[in-house]
Protein backbone atom coordinates (compact mmCIF):
# COMPACT_ATOMS: atom_id res chain seq x y z
CA UNK A 1 0.00 0.00 0.00
CA UNK A 2 0.84 3.46 -0.80
CA UNK A 3 2.08 5.60 2.29
CA UNK A 4 0.46 8.55 1.70
CA UNK A 5 0.47 10.48 5.13
CA UNK A 6 4.03 11.66 5.28
CA UNK A 7 5.34 10.00 2.22
CA UNK A 8 8.96 8.99 1.50
CA UNK A 9 8.63 9.91 -2.40
CA UNK A 10 5.71 11.57 -4.10
CA UNK A 11 2.64 9.67 -4.29
CA UNK A 12 1.71 9.65 -8.49
CA UNK A 13 -2.36 10.33 -8.93
CA UNK A 14 -5.10 11.07 -11.38
CA UNK A 15 -7.46 13.66 -12.20
CA UNK A 16 -11.10 13.29 -14.71
CA UNK A 17 -12.04 16.42 -16.63
CA UNK A 18 -15.63 15.47 -17.46
CA UNK A 19 -17.23 18.54 -19.33
CA UNK A 20 -21.01 17.84 -20.42
CA UNK A 21 -23.06 20.89 -22.24
CA UNK A 22 -20.63 23.83 -21.52
CA UNK A 23 -20.34 22.05 -17.73
CA UNK A 24 -17.37 20.92 -15.72
CA UNK A 25 -18.23 18.04 -13.11
CA UNK A 26 -16.31 19.20 -9.86
CA UNK A 27 -16.25 17.08 -6.82
CA UNK A 28 -16.40 18.19 -2.76
CA UNK A 29 -13.72 16.09 -1.14
CA UNK A 30 -15.37 13.92 1.44
CA UNK A 31 -11.72 13.02 3.23
CA UNK A 32 -8.44 14.73 3.75
CA UNK A 33 -6.29 16.02 2.22
CA UNK A 34 -8.43 18.75 0.89
CA UNK A 35 -11.68 17.62 2.26
CA UNK A 36 -14.58 20.16 1.68
CA UNK A 37 -12.79 21.70 -1.17
CA UNK A 38 -13.57 20.84 -4.54
CA UNK A 39 -11.94 19.79 -7.03
CA UNK A 40 -12.71 17.07 -9.90
CA UNK A 41 -12.70 13.39 -9.40
CA UNK A 42 -9.71 11.44 -9.26
CA UNK A 43 -7.26 9.30 -7.00
CA UNK A 44 -3.93 7.29 -6.56
CA UNK A 45 -2.69 5.11 -9.33
CA UNK A 46 -2.50 1.40 -8.19
CA UNK A 47 1.04 -0.20 -8.70
CA UNK A 48 0.83 -2.03 -12.47
CA UNK A 49 -1.97 0.32 -13.40
CA UNK A 50 -1.36 2.40 -16.79
CA UNK A 51 -2.36 5.67 -16.18
CA UNK A 52 -6.07 5.58 -18.46
CA UNK A 53 -7.03 2.83 -16.51
CA UNK A 54 -6.22 4.53 -13.21
CA UNK A 55 -8.49 7.49 -14.88
CA UNK A 56 -11.18 5.17 -15.92
CA UNK A 57 -11.42 3.58 -12.92
CA UNK A 58 -11.18 6.42 -10.56
CA UNK A 59 -14.55 7.97 -12.70
CA UNK A 60 -16.47 4.72 -12.02
CA UNK A 61 -15.52 4.87 -8.39
CA UNK A 62 -16.15 8.42 -7.57
CA UNK A 63 -18.82 9.37 -10.62
CA UNK A 64 -20.43 5.85 -11.34
CA UNK A 65 -19.76 7.32 -14.94
CA UNK A 66 -17.89 4.91 -17.60
CA UNK A 67 -15.44 6.59 -18.95
CA UNK A 68 -14.78 5.92 -22.78
CA UNK A 69 -11.79 7.61 -23.75
CA UNK A 70 -8.90 9.84 -21.77
CA UNK A 71 -6.43 12.80 -23.30
CA UNK A 72 -3.89 13.94 -21.09
CA UNK A 73 -4.31 17.37 -20.71
CA UNK A 74 -1.88 18.54 -17.83
CA UNK A 75 0.56 17.71 -15.14
CA UNK A 76 0.32 18.99 -11.34
CA UNK A 77 1.78 18.88 -8.24
CA UNK A 78 0.05 18.92 -4.51
CA UNK A 79 2.02 19.57 -1.37
CA UNK A 80 0.92 20.37 2.33
CA UNK A 81 2.78 20.91 4.81
CA UNK A 82 2.44 19.93 8.26
CA UNK A 83 2.70 22.22 11.42
CA UNK A 84 6.21 21.60 11.66
CA UNK A 85 6.61 22.30 8.16
CA UNK A 86 7.17 18.53 7.03
CA UNK A 87 5.92 16.88 3.91
CA UNK A 88 2.14 15.91 5.40
CA UNK A 89 1.40 15.52 1.58
CA UNK A 90 3.03 15.03 -1.82
CA UNK A 91 1.07 14.39 -5.00
CA UNK A 92 1.78 14.46 -8.79
CA UNK A 93 -1.34 14.61 -10.25
CA UNK A 94 -1.41 13.70 -14.10
CA UNK A 95 -4.93 15.22 -15.57
CA UNK A 96 -7.12 13.97 -18.29
CA UNK A 97 -10.33 15.16 -20.36
CA UNK A 98 -12.35 11.97 -20.09
CA UNK A 99 -15.20 11.70 -22.11
CA UNK A 100 -18.15 9.51 -20.72
CA UNK A 101 -20.85 7.23 -21.80
CA UNK A 102 -24.40 8.98 -21.31
CA UNK A 103 -25.55 8.66 -17.67
CA UNK A 104 -26.11 10.87 -14.50
CA UNK A 105 -23.10 10.96 -12.11
CA UNK A 106 -23.32 9.61 -8.79
CA UNK A 107 -21.07 10.92 -5.36
CA UNK A 108 -19.46 7.82 -3.79
CA UNK A 109 -15.69 6.69 -3.06
CA UNK A 110 -14.14 10.18 -1.40
CA UNK A 111 -16.91 12.48 -3.28
CA UNK A 112 -18.77 13.92 -0.67
CA UNK A 113 -21.17 15.81 -3.52
CA UNK A 114 -20.78 15.95 -7.38
CA UNK A 115 -22.07 19.42 -8.87
CA UNK A 116 -21.80 20.26 -12.85
CA UNK A 117 -20.84 23.68 -13.07
CA UNK A 118 -20.52 26.00 -15.69
CA UNK A 119 -16.74 27.33 -16.25
CA UNK A 120 -17.34 30.95 -15.53
CA UNK A 121 -18.37 29.31 -12.05
CA UNK A 122 -15.69 27.44 -10.97
CA UNK A 123 -13.57 30.34 -9.59
CA UNK A 124 -16.21 31.13 -6.97
CA UNK A 125 -16.18 27.15 -5.43
CA UNK A 126 -13.68 27.04 -2.49
CA UNK A 127 -11.22 24.87 -4.62
CA UNK A 128 -7.94 22.50 -3.38
CA UNK A 129 -4.98 24.80 -3.99
CA UNK A 130 -4.19 22.78 -7.17
CA UNK A 131 -7.24 22.77 -8.60
CA UNK A 132 -7.24 26.33 -8.94
CA UNK A 133 -4.05 26.50 -10.19
CA UNK A 134 -4.67 23.59 -13.00
CA UNK A 135 -7.51 25.85 -13.58
CA UNK A 136 -6.32 29.68 -14.10
CA UNK A 137 -3.78 27.95 -16.23
CA UNK A 138 -5.66 25.85 -18.85
CA UNK A 139 -9.31 27.67 -18.64
CA UNK A 140 -8.55 28.18 -22.05
CA UNK A 141 -8.28 24.50 -23.37
CA UNK A 142 -11.09 23.53 -21.26
CA UNK A 143 -13.29 26.26 -23.06
CA UNK A 144 -11.59 24.56 -26.36
CA UNK A 145 -12.53 21.06 -25.72
CA UNK A 146 -16.46 22.08 -24.66
CA UNK A 147 -16.48 23.60 -27.61
CA UNK A 148 -15.70 20.08 -29.87
CA UNK A 149 -17.42 18.06 -27.40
Amino acid sequence: MVKRLHPDQPVVGVGAIILREGKILLEKRGKDPARGQWTIPGGVVEVGEHLEDAVRRETKEETGLDAESAILIDVVDQVHLDKENKIKYHYVIIDYIVKVKPGEPKASSDAEELDWVPLSGVEAYELTPSFRRFFAKNKTKLEAAIAVL
